[in-house]
């Protein structure tokens, strides 16, 4: 009985401590419980802590030494970078437009866009939002969303910047391809430089001294949200074509003052009616509403 005993003992500690190990691989975690799978966790699902260049360990200069003077100035320069709040960014799409004439000066809302941003108005005014900024494409679709969508929220319009890095584009060719839209080379290396500089001039934690949660609203288009929603996820940047938002829907991501972002929204518009749920450019002006 006793060496019974003993052995069981000894197996039990032997499996705890193989186990233990396991979980302090970050590749390995729970998966194996769920997945009964030993494939190690792929370096692409692994979250980059520093994504924004802000985490505060890469802001203070490093130790010297190991003397209690330098660990003191150390802890301090390094609970200055600490954020307290987190970020918030809600992305809007603009709404129906008709693709008429030689440049984006003729390319107007349509009935139902202006609708369709009326009722996106509304809705941030029910969320009751204070908003800090509001930041909109310089496109003429983009810009009358949000003249409209100013109508119904709490903001100076007076406030409201302008931004041609959110102009509409090509961020990156897609994965997987698609036959019927193949932009060329060069519109890819022209508009996913400007695109991923919008990403990384509004998508980033706060700074250390916001004294409150923030909010953002940015009025831009189909393909930089949908690309920016990839980036800030740390998905595959490759994938943004594989998401499909509505005209005037809400897309809202947070920024935690970790660093770690979290979406909310995915093309929320679920708060129109159905007959106004449009997604494409209207070919034929004859039929629209």
């Amino acid at each position: 009985m006793r060496k019974f005993t003993a052995f069981a003992c000894g197996t039990g500690a032997g499996l705890a401590a193989y186990y233990f190990q396991r979980l302090r691989d970050p590749r390995q975690t729970v998966h194996n419980s769920w997945t009964n799978s030993e494939k190690a966790v792929s370096e692409c699902a692994l979250w980059d802590t520093n994504w924004d260049f802000r985490d505060p360990k890469s802001l203070v200069r490093p130790l010297k030494n190991d003397l209690p003077q330098e660990q003191n100035r150390y802890n301090s320069e390094l609970e200055k970078q600490q954020v307290k709040y987190p970020r918030h960014i809600i992305l809007i799409r603009h709404g129906e437009y008709l693709d008429e004439g030689p440049c984006d000066d003729n390319h107007h809302l349509t009935q139902r866009g202006r609708m369709q941003a009326k009722y996106t108005g509304e809705r941030l005014h029910q969320l009751g939002i204070k908003w800090d900024k509001v930041i909109a494409s310089n496109m003429t679709r983009a810009q009358e969303t949000a003249d409209i969508i100013l109508k119904e929220i709490d903001f100076d319009k007076a406030k409201v910047k302008s931004c041609s890095y959110l102009r509409e584009g090509a961020p990156i060719p897609p994965q997987p391809p698609v036959g019927h839209w193949r932009p060329e080379k060069s519109q890819f290396f022209r508009d996913g430089a400007r695109i991923e500089a919008a990403f990384r001039r509004y998508f980033h934690r706060a700074y250390p001294d916001q004294e409150k949660e923030s909010y953002t609203l940015i009025v831009g288009h189909g393909n930089v949200i949908r690309y920016f929603v990839c980036r800030a996820l740390q998905f595959p940047a490759e994938a943004w074509l594989r998401i499909s938002i509505n005209h005037a829907s809400i897309t809202w991501l947070t920024i935690s003052p970790s660093g770690n972002v979290s979406i909310k929204y995915l093309g929320d518009s679920g708060f129109m009616p159905p007959s106004h749920l449009t997604n494409r450019i209207p070919r034929d002006a004859k039929n629209v509403v």
